[in-house]
Order: C-alpha cells, then structure tokens, then sequence
C-alpha cells in the first residue's frame, strides 16, 4: 500500500515481524537495589527455576516435629529434638531399645519409651539423656554427631543445616539464607528466575526485568511468542484487530490511537 504520512491519530500501516522470548531480553532498569553480595555457583544455571524442599544430599530430610535444639540463624524449624523425662510411677512401659519392662524413671522420644541408660548415640554411643538428638535412616544420633557427619552445609553461610533444607542451583540452603536479592524474602518452594547470576522472586524479576504485553497485560515469559509493534510487545495470540479480534500476526496491519485495525475496519471505525 501507498506510504502515507498522517497525524499520530489518523491510520498508519504498518507489518509485525514475530520473535521468541527466549531470544528476547528487555534493558533492566538504570538503578537496581540489591542486598549484600551473593556467592555465584560454579555451574553454569539456566535462568529460571523452581526449588523443591525435600533435601537430595545424604542425610537431609524434612522437618518433623522439633521439641527442642538450637535452631538455625533466622530459622524457626530444626530437625533436633529432645527426650522427654518421666518419672517413676505406676506405668510400667517396655523400652524400645532391650524390649525390657521399664521399672522406674524413663525417657519418652519419637513415641516410644527407653531406659535413659539405653538411650544412646548410635555413632559415638554417648547418652542422649540431656542433649539433643536426630532420627537419621532408622538411627538416633546425637545432634553433634549428626551435624558433623550428616547435616548438608549452607551455599551462602557455609554453616550446617539442621532445619529444613532448600535445594537450587545444585546447593543446599537454609530458607533464611536462599532470599529473593531485590526484596530480601526468602523465595521457599516459589517460583524463581536467575539475573546476572543472582535469584530473584518473580514478583521483583518481573518489575526489574520483564515485559508486559500490551494486549492482555499479563508478563511476557521465557518461551512465549511475542511480537513488537506501535511501540509496544505483544503476545502473538494478542496482537490482533480491536474491532474483530482477527490476528494480525505477519499481516498487514494499521492503527488508530495505538489501537491496531485490520484492513476491513482501518477506516470505518473512530475511536
């Protein structure tokens, strides 16, 4: 068609050349906030992701029910626990160490009763009477055994885990130490994206970095087909006839105050 020279409200032609997003890379913002430095991984990650809760490391498992123990720094779960004292009466209970009826004072732990001499660490054999201990694979450890020779150390503190575990770009975290780097928050069993190496939430990862379609303005996302036009990104399945809502996808196309016509409504329609 004839090229036209109009006023910015009048009709413009115009063709939309459609892309992939994984191609696609908007600029980020001039000024970004982060929170301290964060350890980049050895291994090269792709840049999104989803993390899962239950540990892959030898050892880890997820949270039981805590009835005591130190927990970790800016975590509120811990997988230690502590036996309960019972003192002499009349109950008289088998202990689940010597099978052996329990005739005085006792300990009850994971629900089952122990002679508090019987009531050992599997590894270095001491009491765990006063001390806090771990159910590791059938076996009761004490807390130090367990951190020494089970618990998974922490990507980003280095320190010993023994709460619940977050697995992510092929470490273990505690969930107070895995955070989104723009808000802070830890990211859990969210959704999250990766950014120079860096994990963002996909609320801030969207609003630093993404874009949003103009047609049903929901974010753009990796693998999506988009399109640009009028100045604005559009899905391929969005980009279409404001009057029809027939898709303009690599046709020709026109447009009245930014709002894009097919060629049967480019001149019968005022807005």
């Amino acid at each position: 068609m004839p090229e036209r020279r109009e006023s910015p409200a009048s009709t413009r032609p115009g063709v939309a050349s459609l892309t992939t997003a994984a191609a696609f890379k908007p600029p980020g913002p001039a000024n970004i906030v982060k929170s301290p430095s964060w350890p980049h991984p050895n291994q090269a990650a792709l840049s999104t992701g989803r993390i899962s809760n239950s540990a892959t490391s030898s050892g880890a498992v997820a949270p039981a029910n805590s009835a005591g123990g130190q927990p970790q720094p800016g975590d509120q779960d811990t997988l230690v626990q502590r036996a309960e004292h019972i003192p002499a009466g009349k109950r008289t209970p088998m202990c689940a160490h010597c099978n052996q009826v329990i005739r005085g004072p006792f300990l009850v732990a994971l629900g089952k009763s122990w002679h508090p001499e019987e009531f050992n660490c599997a590894h270095c054999k001491n009491t765990m009477a006063y001390i806090g201990f771990v159910e590791e694979k059938g076996a009761l450890y004490c807390e130090l055994c367990y951190e020494k020779f089970f618990a998974p150390e922490c990507g980003r503190c280095q320190r010993k885990i023994l709460g619940e575990v977050i697995n992510a770009l092929k470490q273990t975290w505690h969930v107070s130490c895995f955070v989104c780097v723009a808000c802070g928050k830890p990211i859990r069993n969210n959704v999250f994206h990766l950014e120079d190496g860096e994990p963002y939430c996909e609320t801030d990862y969207y609003a630093l970095f993404g874009t949003i379609c103009h047609g049903c303005e929901f974010p753009i996302e990796a693998g999506d087909m988009f399109l640009e036009a009028l100045g604005y990104t559009w899905h391929d399945t969005c980009f279409v006839c404001s009057v029809c809502c027939e898709s303009l996808e690599g046709q020709t196309f026109f447009s009245k105050k930014d709002k894009p016509l097919c060629k049967k409504h480019a001149h019968s329609v005022n807005f």
